[in-house]
């Protein structure tokens, strides 16, 4: 999703700005609404589970591979952290991003490469950190923190 926002503020910067500038305060207002929707969502499936374990050890609600990428990709559109740095390249003006479509698609690659890398990253750690994570506690304390940075991100979103 990084690249896609990456794509838009090569092409489109200069009509986004205009049509973003606007609305900006109010779009920062429904995002930090979302994210503080998806902690409470996260805080309450979590308590629930943590109290009724299924007793064949899978988890009431486990996501299928593709619920979860549709669930990575929706809150990566929602992030107000790539939002409002990609508004910012677009605001601060295209040619400081690039001055040809060469240098334009290079810098879409490499915020497509930089997002893939370390979503890789994060993959790769909870695969390793899997099992010591994944225990009753340990999905519970995760689920726990999670929550409360994604309700910290709502709240520096508005406050920005």
């Amino acid at each position: 999703m990084d690249g896609v926002y990456a794509l838009v503020a090569v092409v489109g910067g200069g009509a986004l700005v205009r049509v973003v500038t606007p609305v900006a305060d109010g779009l920062r207002w429904i995002a930090a609404g979302v994210l503080v929707g998806v902690a409470v969502q996260i805080t309450v499936g979590a308590v629930r589970r943590y109290r009724i374990p299924q007793p064949d050890g899978r988890f009431e609600g486990s996501l299928s591979p593709a619920r979860a990428y549709a669930a990575l990709v929706a809150m990566t559109l929602l992030n107000p952290t790539t939002i409002i740095y990609f508004v910012a390249v677009v605001v601060g003006g295209q040619a400081s991003i690039a001055d040809t479509w060469p240098e334009r698609l290079l810098f879409v690659a490499a915020a497509f490469t930089a997002s893939a890398s370390w979503q890789l990253l994060i993959a790769s750690g909870g695969a390793l950190l899997g099992r010591t994570l994944t225990g009753r506690r340990g999905r519970l304390g995760t689920a726990l923190t999670s929550s409360a940075v994604i309700a910290t991100l709502a709240v520096l979103t508005v406050a920005v």
